[in-house]
């Protein structure tokens, strides 16, 4: 079980965060497998200076203490080569 630290666009975030959308769309360059975890990075474009001076492009929300399993993924169907789609859901803290 690997875990995955994926960009996010941060108009995708509370969707996300509310279980409204449970499933993501990505290339699949990582060998993504179900089970594996995911951790969400927001971001919106805009780059920031963080703590240690350097230069990062993470937005802030409450989706970065987050964790996400992998509990399906599809690919073929109607997805670009290459592609799959993970459906995810919230991992409780006490799992």
């Amino acid at each position: 079980m690997k875990t995955h630290k994926l960009k996010l666009n941060i108009e995708f975030c509370d969707d996300v965060l509310s279980g409204k959308k449970n499933f993501e769309v990505r290339e699949n360059d990582r060998g993504f497998q179900t089970g594996d975890l995911i951790k969400f990075i927001p971001t919106d474009g805009t780059y920031y200076v963080d703590s240690d001076g350097r230069e990062t492009q993470h937005a802030h929300h409450p989706i970065s203490d987050k964790t996400y399993k992998i509990k399906y993924i599809l690919s073929g169907w109607g997805l670009k080569k290459g592609y799959v789609a993970l459906a995810i859901e919230a991992v409780r803290e006490n799992e």
